[in-house]
């Protein structure tokens, strides 16, 4: 049931993301479709015109169809697939920085409990072995309370476990390395960026088609008579502007390798934060260690004890021992889980 219960957020939290993702883009996907349609129909034209030559009055009807705007439809469409690639590129990653600490921290603190979990079997046989002397009066009870001591201890650091992982929150992230991850966000963001300023390029020229009819109705003349009408612009400037719009594409690029709040930058971050918790735990490990041989060599000392005092003084020294095999283990996952990390993601 508890295991059901840790997996059950994170099943719901990967739904949430891909149906997040999802609606996005099913919302993009319909303005482009708008927008495409807009452009791709003709526009209708009619009109009522006095022409100032003295010529006689008219009615004029027709459709004028933008090739431009043609072109555009295409472009709109594409870019609203790109801007569905960024945010899902965009929402994985932030996701995947956001949570990686915690996702190591639970990783360490399940592993903590399953030392916790050999220590209480090694402490439990320790403490029935003392019982046993105890009852055979060869040891005293002061002897066993300090073993009980050190299982209250244990007992009291795996319900503090327990809350600590009940309350930490992780969903399922990306299996793909962060580096990976950051590496694709950006090359979809420029790719936006790219398709936004081929969408800017169209305005720089333009081809229009217009035909319709013409009817004089003052007076009235006999028959529609048709026209047709082709019409060319083009921005003198457009060479100048496509060239700013290349460049502000590649500036983009830059700011974002470098922006505060960007997931290049986040992604240093975390570099430098995992590099000094590794430091940490190697600290940790070499005092631990320090202690680990003192306590061995003194049971050197009591290896074959002939006194009730000789045999508390090894049982105590057996306890230590056992917890710092938690210690120990613990701080030898935590660093090589870190450094795993730091490899496979940088």
């Amino acid at each position: 049931m508890v295991v059901l219960l840790l997996l059950f957020p994170c099943c719901v939290a990967a739904q949430s993301i891909q149906g997040d993702q999802q609606a996005y883009c099913v919302y993009l996907a319909e303005q482009a479709k708008a927008q495409s349609e807009f452009l791709r129909t003709p526009t209708a034209l009619a009109g009522y015109t006095q022409p100032n030559t003295g010529l006689p009055q008219q009615l004029v009807a027709g459709a004028q169809l933008s090739l431009s705007n043609l072109k555009k439809a295409g472009i709109s469409l594409d870019a609203a697939r790109k801007n569905c690639e960024f945010y899902k590129a965009s929402s994985n990653v932030l996701m995947a920085l956001q949570y990686a600490l915690p996702a190591l921290e639970k990783d360490a603190l399940t592993h903590r409990l399953t030392l916790i979990g050999e220590a209480s079997t090694s402490l439990e046989v320790l403490i029935d072995q003392t019982n046993r002397m105890v009852a055979a009066q060869n040891m005293t009870r002061p002897m066993l309370t300090a073993l009980i001591s050190n299982r209250i201890k244990l007992e009291s650091d795996r319900a503090e476990m327990q809350t600590r992982l009940a309350a930490l929150y992780v969903p399922v992230l990306s299996e793909l390395p962060l580096k990976e991850l950051v590496e694709t966000k950006q090359t979809s963001d420029v790719e936006e960026q790219r398709s936004l300023a081929r969408l800017t390029r169209q305005n720089n020229w333009d081809v229009a088609l217009t035909v319709g009819g013409h009817q004089q109705i003052k007076p009235v003349a006999n028959g529609f008579e048709p026209y047709g009408e082709v019409s060319f612009n083009y921005n003198l400037a457009g060479r100048a502007i496509d060239k700013h719009l290349d460049r502000s594409v590649a500036a983009y690029g830059e700011w974002k390798k470098v922006q505060e709040s960007d997931v290049a930058r986040g992604l240093e971050v975390l570099k430098e934060q995992i590099q000094r918790s590794i430091a940490v735990q190697k600290d940790r490990l070499k005092l631990l260690q320090q202690e680990t041989q003192e306590v061995e060599g003194s049971l050197e000392f009591v290896s074959a004890p002939q006194t009730a005092a000789a045999l508390d003084f090894r049982n105590q020294l057996v306890a230590t021992q056992i917890l710092l095999g938690i210690e120990m283990g613990d701080a030898t996952y935590r660093r090589d889980h870190l450094q795993g990390f730091l490899d496979r993601n940088f």
